[in-house]
């Protein structure tokens, strides 16, 4: 079978192109092939809240693929990571090695669902083929879901990681429905030393409340040559409709603990105890870490909550970001803006900058001018775009810096705006007065306007990036009061522009400029490549958001795109009429664009193989749990400081022959799309945004916050130091 488009990419190419064609793949029932909904009998279940379950009834001599299935959620519903079980290993003449089911295949998919949200609705997407004669293989074929959700998952909207954790544990007739308690009141805890080598914990829960045995975890910071041991009573057995049969406590639980080892004349310990609990039938809280000071002589110590993301328990890396001061975290922001003209996904805009100035050489007046409108342009952009960062995450949705680029129909945007000022720079397209006119023409307000929004693509582009000092910087922005998270916005943007204003506003350093004359024209032409290579760029992060259908969405919405500039050059100077087909093709490129905002996820498979391990939460911990050295990587397609990171440090053999010499397991997360696990782990962290390293010590202990910006030697001595 051969690999098709969409059906909306081959209805474009066909009607408009003439250029794409179809391979007829479809079954016909006089050939004794079964109907597609009889050959693959699809059926659901939405009885359990959070999570739908589906069921493929597969006919003999029939096959699914895996890779072929996907999932389209309806307004107002969101969808998780689906699982699948293990399919057979199957070599596929077209699409290479594939896994395959036969006979049967059930699978889950974790939904959250919108306030008021009474349907899940979603359609469901499979493709398979019948593997004797006659041999084919049948279109993708699509079934709308539509079925009543059970109350708790009705509950269970706005889309956060809480709402999609509290549907577990819940049971029928049990005595949940009451407002839930918050975290400290639900699950207190104490601790006290009955002697140095024996402690004692207690949790103390309200009626209906209970505490799950095997999630809960224990472990001493700065507790070298100590480990505890402790001793659990006999429990409640539960079936939990997502951990299966466990032991739960109600009410209260006493556990002692004893301490192995030499404590070394120690009067206190510092103990971390994460753990999570549900309220029976209702709400299931997020992992919970509480931090206990216990005196060895026998005071008591109450825990102290430190996290409530299901994440690995908190390190030294989480420490509050209001620790630093505004006025620090201004300087860090100017000097993080200022470092942000260096980073590659600010160069392409720069040059598009750099030609304005050197137009405006022989008059200070329009330097000014120039610098002006480009630095307004800036500071509003980065004043809106912190109002917009910090607006949704108060209403609960998990944005960072340059997460506007996990939305596949901006990227798509933005590689056309890309395309179109490279073609303007190339000389194909003038959006303006030419470099030739220094005089009139340069006065007027379209010239303005070219430095302002010229700034505020500078500022767009730059958000895929994180320079030294920002990360800092942005972490208290997130975390301080909205007029100090603006001034910090504010003092990123006097950073970026600050070269330009320096230009405009010293002459001494204007006068250094060359002066203008016909050598610039060339040199803006040859700057068009620059822009021709951060479209391709960010066509590729559209194919690793959307697969291969984006991207010819993408390139259909390029050449209308072309057909417009093209034609809006030859009709320079006439009338009104003969520009119309002008706007007839800008409609043309909207449309590709917005069925490429239609597109689902593809099927990502685990970031798995060459070394890596795929990050979970569970994973971190069970590695954490038996003294593994873990450096976990945060990373995302669309940003350049990671790819960056990759290129120097981590897709090298030294750093690969480094992990196998310090036994550290190499741990990667995939921010390229919404996820709200990743997002969870960032805001423990306190990162604004990726990249994101941590490195975890061999032993327990808390783990090492590195720079946004690595290098060898940095990277070395902290994996040697988690070895230790």
């Amino acid at each position: 079978m051969r690999s098709m488009f969409s059906g909306r990419l081959a209805a474009f190419a066909l009607l408009l192109l003439g250029l794409l064609f179809t391979l007829p793949a479809t079954a016909q029932e006089d050939d004794g092939l079964l109907p597609v909904t009889e050959a693959y009998k699809l059926s659901a279940d939405a009885s359990t809240p959070g999570v739908l379950k589906l069921h493929w009834e597969i006919a003999p001599d029939y096959y699914l693929y895996r890779g072929r299935m996907k999932f389209k959620p309806a307004d107002g519903v969101t969808l998780g990571e689906p699982t699948f079980p293990d399919g057979e290993k199957h070599h596929d003449e077209y699409l290479g090695d594939v896994e395959i089911y036969h006979h049967a295949i059930d699978a889950s998919v974790p939904y959250t669902v919108a306030p008021g949200t009474t349907r899940l609705r979603l359609g469901v997407q499979f493709q398979g083929c019948h593997e004797v004669d006659p041999k084919i293989c049948y279109p993708p074929h699509t079934e709308q879901l539509d079925l009543p959700l059970p109350a708790a998952g009705a509950a269970a909207g706005g889309g956060s990681l809480g709402a999609a954790l509290q549907s577990l544990g819940a049971t029928h007739g049990s005595t949940g429905g009451d407002t839930p308690l918050p975290a400290e009141q639900a699950f207190r805890l104490e601790a006290v030393a009955q002697d140095p080598q024996h402690l004692l914990l207690r949790w103390t829960m309200p009626p209906g409340y209970y505490l799950y045995r095997d999630q809960t975890r224990l472990q001493l910071r700065d507790g070298k040559g100590l480990a505890l041991a402790p001793q659990w009573p006999a429990g409640t057995r539960k079936d939990d409709p997502h951990f299966g049969d466990v032991t739960v406590y109600f009410n209260e639980l006493d556990l002692p603990v004893t301490v192995t080892g030499d404590a070394g004349g120690r009067t206190r310990l510092v103990l971390e105890a994460s753990f999570q609990g549900c309220q029976d039938g209702g709400l299931c809280y997020p992992m919970m870490t509480r931090v206990l000071d216990v005196d060895l002589g026998g005071a008591p110590a109450t825990g102290t909550p430190t996290a409530t993301a299901p994440e690995a328990p908190p390190t030294s890396a989480t420490q509050g970001p209001l620790q630093t001061s505004l006025w620090l975290a201004l300087l860090l922001a100017l000097g993080g803006g200022l470092v942000l003209n260096l980073m590659p996904c600010v160069l392409p805009v720069l040059s598009i900058k750099a030609v304005g100035l050197l137009e405006s050489g022989e008059s200070p007046a329009r330097a000014r001018a120039h610098a002006l409108a480009y630095t307004a342009g800036v500071l509003l952009s980065f004043v809106a775009l912190g109002l917009g960062i910090l607006a949704l995450r108060s209403a609960g949705h998990a944005l960072g810096w340059g997460t506007q680029l996990q939305q596949p129909l901006l990227v798509g945007v933005l590689a056309l705006v890309m395309l179109a000022v490279g073609l303007s720079m190339s000389g194909l397209v003038q959006f303006g007065a030419s470099l030739g006119n220094t005089g009139a023409g340069l006065a007027t307000r379209g010239g303005a306007a070219g430095d302002f929004f010229t700034g505020v693509l500078a500022v767009v582009v730059a958000s895929p990036c994180t320079a030294p000092f920002m990360g800092s910087a942005l972490a208290y922005a997130f975390a301080a009061p909205a007029v100090h998270a603006l001034l910090v916005f504010v003092a990123l943007g006097i950073g970026l522009a600050l070269p330009f204003l320096l230009v405009g506003f010293v002459p001494a350093l204007a006068r250094r400029l060359p002066r203008p004359g016909r050598w610039m024209e060339t040199l803006k032409q040859f700057l068009a490549f620059p822009m021709y290579l951060t479209a391709a760029w960010l066509a590729w992060v559209l194919a690793n958001q959307r697969g291969a259908d984006a991207v010819g969405l993408l390139l259909v919405a390029g050449v209308f795109l072309a057909l417009a500039l093209w034609w809006f050059e030859r009709s320079r100077g006439r009338g009104g009429l003969v520009r119309a087909p002008v706007l007839l093709a800008l409609l043309a490129t909207a449309a590709p664009l917005y069925a490429l905002s239609q597109l689902p996820p593809p099927m990502r498979a685990a970031q798995a193989g060459d070394g890596v391990v795929a990050y979970s939460p569970e994973k971190l911990a069970e590695l954490r749990a038996a003294g593994t050295p873990v450096f976990v990587d945060m990373t995302a397609d669309w940003c350049v400081t990671c790819k960056a990171n990759e290129h120097t440090v981590l897709d090298t053999a030294a750093f690969r022959d480094l992990l196998q010499r310090t036994g550290t397991v190499y741990m990667k997360g995939d921010w390229t799309d919404v996820n709200p696990t990743i997002a969870a782990f960032l805001e423990q962290y306190h990162s604004p945004g990726v990249p994101l390293y941590v490195v975890f010590p061999h032993g327990g202990g808390e783990g090492r916050k590195l720079p946004t910006v690595l290098t060898s030697g940095l990277v070395e001595q902290a994996l040697t130091q988690a070895a230790r």
